[in-house]
């Protein structure tokens, strides 16, 4: 059996500051780093043979931090795996919003089917981390060991498609600083 080593990017600014990232190019903060290295030492032993991550500065920093110390293997970067696009949210204060409007923040926060403004719902990410999830499965050979720096939102449809979460389980998920999720495949 294959193994897969699920795990979030580390803190950026924008998740120190509480701002919608979505796409934009935000790196580590010195909390993010540590969180990317506590995971490297959670998965020293693994002998990894594939490494993926979204196209996304934080997720490939993360990776690049994990892998230290591991044979040197190349990084894909598969965009399918990047966070959600939060549209016209996206570099705004989510504090802000939730405090000027509850309804439509908790609505595009955490619904599955309803996209803010401009950007993609958490069924619209789904919809492409699937068919990521399906070509890599049918690319493992019985004993990679598969290594995954994604983000929050690309990470509740993995959950739901290697736990059988249901999909307000899914959507309920919370980041865990240095959390790593393990499955078989």
């Amino acid at each position: 059996m294959a193994k897969l080593f699920i795990f979030r990017h580390g803190q950026t600014e924008d998740n120190k500051n509480k701002i919608f990232s979505a796409w934009r190019q935000t790196d580590l903060t010195p909390e993010g780093i540590q969180e990317a290295e506590e995971i490297g030492k959670k998965l020293q032993d693994e002998k990894v043979t594939k490494a993926y991550c979204s196209d996304l500065i934080r997720a490939r920093h993360t990776l690049e931090i994990v892998l230290q110390g591991h044979s040197p293997i190349p990084i894909i970067e598969d965009p399918r795996i990047k966070e959600r696009n939060y549209g016209d949210l996206t570099g705004t204060s989510k504090t802000e919003l939730q405090e000027k409007d509850p309804t439509n923040f908790q609505l595009w926060h955490r619904s599955y089917t309803v996209a803010p403004p401009g950007g993609e719902s958490i069924q619209d990410v789904e919809a492409r981390v699937y068919p990521f999830l399906e070509e890599l499965i049918q690319s493992l050979q019985a004993n990679d060991v598969v290594f995954i720096a994604a983000h929050g939102n690309s990470i509740r449809p993995m959950r739901k498609f290697f736990e059988h979460l249901s999909t307000d389980e899914m959507c309920t998920y919370e980041y865990i600083p240095a959390e790593v999720f393990s499955y078989e495949a």
